[in-house]
């Protein structure tokens, strides 16, 4: 059986220049990569009567394979990877969308609001790794799946296609998203077989839905809803707040007063958001 690629090396060693144009070569590879592309954008499940252009984020873009895809269905693309070789490749083939290098597990550094949703394809796999004694797999995950919530609009999704080694990765991606502010779960298409099966985290901002319905299969048997922590992060989340609303602030200075710490007063000021020019 063939290694894994994330127990071989970094994934900006493993995809060095010669791994970069194989990938992007392989006409199974780019099949693949298309078919997964086009079912994570289905699982979006963007308004078919919005006709204007989302601007979605590609994280792991690679050599600009998905954001092809994101184009053709009418969609601005923004696409983040770790390794400069692919993104050298997805230069030499002209894609449109903007390129950045980046590593996930130290965040992403876009304003808030700024996309109208997120796609994966292969890449979240990697951040269940430490490749360098510094590394965190949970705290990593955590830093990740924190900023993109911030930098996603109100009713956005995200969907991961990823290849997860075992339950605990599944634990660990999912626990960590909804500790983020996630709602959602993972949905397994064609999950009786052993070629076709595949995994994505289907992640919501604007509260609790029901999962979408898998392929293959009846959707009971194909989806792994939340585990009990999960469900008690949504609990205590519903009816609250959002984090750093002008009601969220208000109650936090109202906490610190009667704990007896010097606190500013309140005025029509507070909360209120700072212009993104400075």
């Amino acid at each position: 059986m063939s290694r894994r690629p994330e127990h071989v090396a970094p994934p900006e060693i493993f995809y060095n220049e010669s791994e970069a144009q194989k990938y992007t070569n392989n006409t199974r590879i780019i099949d693949i990569q298309v078919q997964m592309c086009e079912r994570a954008i289905e699982l979006l499940a963007i308004d078919p009567n919005d006709d204007a252009p989302q601007l979605i984020l590609d994280i792991g873009c690679g050599s600009g394979l998905s954001g092809s895809v994101l184009e053709e269905q009418g969609h601005v693309w923004i696409g983040v990877d770790i390794s400069q070789s692919m993104l050298d490749v997805a230069v030499e083939r002209e894609v449109e969308g903007d390129l950045l290098l980046g590593d996930m597990g130290q965040g992403m550094p876009f304003k808030a609001g700024t996309f109208d949703g997120a796609v994966s394809i292969s890449a979240l796999q990697w951040l269940c790794n430490a490749d360098k004694k510094s590394h965190n797999p949970p705290k990593r995950l955590h830093q990740f799946f924190s900023t993109l919530y911030s930098s996603l609009t109100r009713n956005a999704r995200a969907v991961f296609q990823f290849y997860p080694e075992t339950a605990d990765q599944i634990e660990l991606v999912t626990s960590q998203a909804m500790k983020a502010g996630f709602y959602g779960g993972i949905v397994v298409d064609y999950p009786n077989s052993a070629k076709a099966k595949k995994y994505f985290l289907v992640l919501m901002t604007g509260g609790v839905a029901k999962l979408p319905a898998a392929l293959g299969t009846d959707e009971s048997a194909a989806q792994i809803a939340y585990n009990r922590k999960q469900a008690e992060y949504a609990k205590k989340a519903r009816g609250k707040p959002l984090k750093k609303s002008r009601e969220w602030v208000l109650a936090k200075k109202e906490r610190r007063r009667q704990q007896g710490e010097d606190t500013r007063k309140d005025s029509r000021f507070t909360a209120r958001k700072r212009s993104g020019r400075f």
